[in-house]
Formats: structure tokens, C-alpha cells, sequence
């Protein structure tokens, strides 16, 4: 089964239902089609020296998507079960590290003080330095994970309503809600802080709100539904993003990938990609790895295409980071590849525990740090 229907088929009929469409069938709704063997990767040449500086652990991912949040050399992430942990990646020890026993839906937010993440039980649960202070209800599950910033915890549900909480309280602050298709994604989508605007992503639109209030300022879609049924009218922003300035950069779920002017919210350019998982870039390109593990490199300025690169094909790829002069993507065997940025030539090769890599790799200060879904978390560093 392709990854794009693998995506898919873990949506959920109806916002608030916690019923995937895997039981109706798994793999076999698509025939059954043996999976193409990715090619052999050779032999690992390092043009950049890179070493492992430190390993930690979490707690296994459990097949979710519980992305890291990088606030200065502190990195903080969570496990399925309710670990979180926030670590110092110039050294990879816990600046603290507590257990919520709630399993978890959403990655972590934080703003350096106060954390927060979204249970599988519909409930926002904050931390004040580590310490659990409060937890809310929500009207839907949750799995993007929730933005600290303002003194405020901005959370994005599964029903497409968005709410805003007191971070120091839990009091409610204001919610809104947006209709749009019966599926979403079981995966993170955009929820972020662009200057005074709250953007999030919405079937399809990066879509920008006043904090204060939820009150719309802007609308700009970069896809729209298609097809036939409700699969494959499926359409979804997914994260990672780029933003440069005002220029904020996105995927649209196996449709395409744009840019907008954050400060308007006019549409640039969208260009047709068939990804699903985010993209990442500086002010001159941006990257992005598409479903059958091609890697592409997009021109800022227009959505041109810079360079294609199929070394990587079949393998389950993470979104992209720029690092320097390389992209940095990981794969399902707990690979981690460093791409030239000007033409995907492989700059080094990285081992982990031989599980996937759960998710986009990030970096705090000058360590590389990447997650598996065994829960090891690993610091890299130049040599």
C-alpha cells in the first residue's frame, strides 16, 4: 500500500470520532500491491563529519506523530504514553522530566515556560516548568500539537474549532470553529504564530485569526477538495512549514505545496506535489520529500523546480530540515540522510536504533536531534 493511502486511510470518518478506517479493511481495499524494495544505499562516504554527541529516551512513539518542540538548546518531546521530557541538547540531560500516565494524541508545545500537550482522553493538559497545573476538556481530539505563545495555549482539534486558554489558568479565552470536510488526518497539521496572527491550517487554507479574539483576518487556500468520495476529497495542511519573513511556505496533503504573504494572505504560488508530511527551506529554496520518498527542491521566489532526486525512492521519509549546507531527512530503518542542498549528493549517513524516525528532525543550538519510535532521542554534532 502506498504511503498517500496509508496517510489516508489512518483519517477519521467524522472530527470527533475515534474510529480509523484501517478496520474496514487495511491494505487489502487497495489489492494488496507488494511494496517496490527501495535501491541499496552503497556504502556511507561522510563528506561532513558528523558524531554522535549524546543518546536519551522517551518512551516508544506507538506509530503517532508526536513532534519535538525546540525553544533555544532545550528540546522538549513526549511519548504515546505520557512522558515528557524536556532536554538540554548541548549536553542530553533532563532539565526536568515527568509523567502524566494519560496517553498522549499530540506533540508537545511550549514557549520555554509552560508546556503543553493534548490526550487521547479530548483533554489539554499544561506544565509550568515541568509540573502539571491544569487540564481542560476539548470538543474533539487533538493531534497538532498545541501553540504556547503570549501567555496563551492555542489548540487545533480533529472538528477544525480552534481554542485559546489562559496558560497560566486553563481559563478559556475564546474558540472557534470552521466547517470543511468529513475526514481529517490523523496526523500534526499548522498551528503557528506569524507576527500578530494566529494561522492555522483549515481543509486546505492557511487560514489567519486575530489571538485575541479568533476573530478571521485573512483566508488563502492553497488546495481544494477533489474526487469522488470523501478519501479522496481528503485535503489537509500538514506540518512542517517555512516561514521567511512574511513569506509562509506549506503542504497541502498529496495535492501541492505554496507559499503565501503572511502579511495579507495572498497566495504566491502553489505548485502540484504529491507529499504528506511538511516541508522546510531558507529564503531561497525549499525542500520537501514526496510519497514514494522522491526528494524535491523548489525555487522560493516562483514554486520552480530546482532538482529532483530519487536515491531515496520507497523509503518512508520525514519532512526535510535544512542544516547548513545539507537537508536532513529520515527514513523507516532509523536512517538519518545529510543531502547536498544544491544537489541531494549524498553528505553522510547517520544510525539510530534501527526503528523509524517518528518524526521531522530538528535542531537547538548545534546539535542535530532526531527521534525514534522506539523513543531514543539522539544528539548530533559536527566533528
Amino acid at each position: 500500500m502506498s504511503q498517500a493511502r496509508s496517510h489516508a486511510m489512518r483519517a477519521l470518518t467524522g472530527a470527533s470520532l475515534l474510529v480509523s478506517l484501517l478496520v474496514m479493511g487495511g491494505c487489502s481495499l487497495w489489492g494488496g500491491t507488494p511494496k517496490p524494495k527501495p535501491a541499496e544505499l552503497g556504502p556511507n562516504v561522510p563528506v561532513l563529519g558528523v558524531r554522535q554527541a549524546w543518546v536519551s529516551q522517551i518512551g516508544e512513539q506507538e506509530g503517532l506523530e508526536l513532534d519535538m518542540h525546540v525553544e533555544g538548546s532545550v528540546v522538549t518531546v513526549a511519548s504515546a504514553n505520557g512522558d515528557v521530557a524536556a532536554i538540554d541538547a548541548r549536553t542530553g540531560g533532563d532539565v526536568w522530566r515527568t509523567r502524566l500516565n494519560q496517553p498522549l494524541a499530540s506533540g508537545v508545545g511550549s514557549d520555554g515556560r509552560w508546556t503543553a500537550v493534548v490526550s487521547k482522553g479530548n483533554q489539554v493538559i499544561a506544565l509550568d516548568g515541568g509540573r502539571e497545573i491544569w487540564r481542560k476538556p476539548l470538543p474533539a481530539q487533538a493531534y497538532t500539537a498545541p501553540l504556547v505563545a503570549g501567555k496563551r495555549i492555542f489548540v487545533l482539534a480533529a472538528d477544525r474549532s480552534i481554542s485559546a486558554f489562559d496558560a497560566a489558568t486553563g481559563y478559556r479565552l475564546w474558540s472557534q470553529q470552521r466547517p470543511g470536510e468529513p475526514l481529517v488526518l490523523r496526523q500534526g497539521g499548522v498551528l503557528m504564530a506569524v507576527g500578530d496572527t494566529l494561522v492555522a491550517g483549515l481543509s486546505g487554507r492557511l487560514v489567519g485569526f486575530n489571538p485575541d479574539n479568533g476573530v478571521v483576518r485573512w483566508e488563502a487556500p492553497l488546495a481544494s477538495p477533489r474526487g469522488t468520495n470523501d478519501v479522496e476529497r481528503l485535503v489537509e495542511i500538514v506540518g512542517r512549514t517555512s516561514r521567511v519573513g512574511d513569506s509562509l511556505c506549506a503542504r497541502a496533503f498529496q495535492a501541492s505545496v505554496g507559499c503565501i504573504d503572511a502579511s495579507r494572505g495572498a497566495v504566491s504560488w502553489t505548485q502540484p506535489a504529491s507529499g504528506g508530511v511538511g516541508i522546510h527551506g531558507d529564503d531561497t529554496m525549499l525542500f520537501g520529500t514526496e510519497s514514494n520518498g522522491t526528494v524535491i527542491a523548489w525555487r522560493r521566489t516562483d514554486g520552480s523546480r530546482a532538482w529532483t532526486s530519487d536515491r531515496l525512492q520507497f523509503r518512508k521519509l520525514t519532512a526535510p530540515l535544512v542544516l547548513g549546507r545539507s537537508v536532513v531527512v529520515g527514513d523507516d530503518t532509523g536512517l538519518v540522510h545529510l543531502l547536498s542542498r544544491e544537489d541531494a549528493a549524498p553528505l553522510n549517513r547517520l544510525t539510530t536504533d534501527g526503528s523509524a524516525i517518528a518524526a521531522a528532525p530538528a535542531v537547538a543550538g548545534d546539535t542535530l536531534v532526531v527521534v525514534t519510535r522506539k523513543g531514543g532521542v539522539y544528539g548530533f554534532r559536527p566533528d
